[in-house]
């Protein structure tokens, strides 16, 4: 039996229940991992780093026509699913009022802090051939986001990368003042210290094994810059909220994950502090786990075509 899952985009291709066979025929490796839980259903434990990175691998490969993908196990391994959700709100937000989500090169989007597994110019790309430019303060990241695009050459000229050298810029450095972009994306360390992260993974992986697990596991793992900052995911979207005005005639949308929905209010109120035009806030939902994606603009309707 097919099972949907609950609150996934309507096109998100990950919106039925996974098929182990195809995956495993993909990457046959996956096929240690499997096992049929209580329910009598295939499935895999996600609290084992390998088990999650062979079905990202998979699932890449399957629906994406990612080829040999592969990240060092210290980086974050994102799920695939969530990360496609993000992809196609952004087409909703570009569609607007249309409902006609724009395809092919003429959308250019920013991926800040791509991370070592450029999953979100990855998808983007496969799902709307959208052209995008993935950024990160780690060069070794970068290194092993460019190794993935060396194995899939077809995407090479759609999607670029480039590394900021300053942890305190955003998008200095990264544009030049002749550059414009549809929109720029993010998935912000949302901790504000080590500590901070650790304990939020060893509550996930408590519910992950239903266990009382004393010891942290990032399943998921994850470096310093993709997991936490100082001050933590208010301070980092503050940052960039301040930073966009800067650039606001040259990114048509602005949009950032948030993950504590108590910080909204507070962003809300510095966006109409710079006078941003718009801003929509849109939920996301992936089973119990509930998202959204800020988004903001500076440009007026009637020059929002050029973009």
């Amino acid at each position: 039996m097919t099972t949907e899952k609950s609150g996934l985009h309507t096109r998100n291709l990950h919106r039925n229940s996974y098929n182990f066979d195809e995956l495993i025929s993909c990457v046959p490796e996956l096929k240690h991992y499997v096992f049929t839980n209580a329910y009598g259903n295939l499935t895999i434990n996600f609290s084992i780093p390998k088990a999650v990175k062979l079905l990202n691998k998979s699932l890449l490969q399957h629906f994406y026509q990612v080829r040999n993908w592969d990240i060092p196990d210290e980086n974050l391994c994102p799920p695939i699913p969530g990360r496609a959700d993000y992809i196609h709100y952004i087409a909703d937000l570009l569609a607007g009022n249309s409902k006609e989500i724009p395809k092919g090169s003429s959308v250019k989007g920013i991926d800040i802090g791509t991370g070592a597994n450029l999953v979100y110019p990855l998808i983007a790309h496969q799902s709307y051939g959208w052209e995008m430019l993935g950024t990160d303060i780690n060069q070794k990241s970068l290194d092993n986001a460019q190794k993935i695009l060396d194995e899939n050459p077809d995407f090479s000229e759609k999607i670029q990368l480039k590394f900021q050298p300053e942890s305190n810029f955003i998008f200095k450095n990264i544009l030049t003042s002749q550059d414009k972009f549809t929109f720029s994306m993010c998935n912000p360390p949302f901790h504000d210290s080590e500590e901070s992260a650790m304990k939020g993974n060893l509550r996930k992986t408590k519910n992950l094994k239903n266990s009382k697990a004393q010891k942290p596991t990032l399943n998921f793992s994850g470096q310093h810059a993709e997991l936490w900052c100082e001050g933590g995911e208010i301070a980092f979207i503050s940052k960039m909220i301040e930073e966009s005005v800067l650039f606001s005639l040259q990114i048509l949308w602005f949009t950032c994950l948030v993950s504590k929905k108590e910080n909204l209010f507070k962003l809300n109120s510095l966006l109409k502090k710079v006078d941003a035009l718009e801003v929509k806030t849109i939920d996301m939902a992936q089973g119990q786990k509930v998202s959204r994606i800020l988004a903001w603009t500076f440009v007026p309707k009637n020059r929002r075509n050029s973009f």
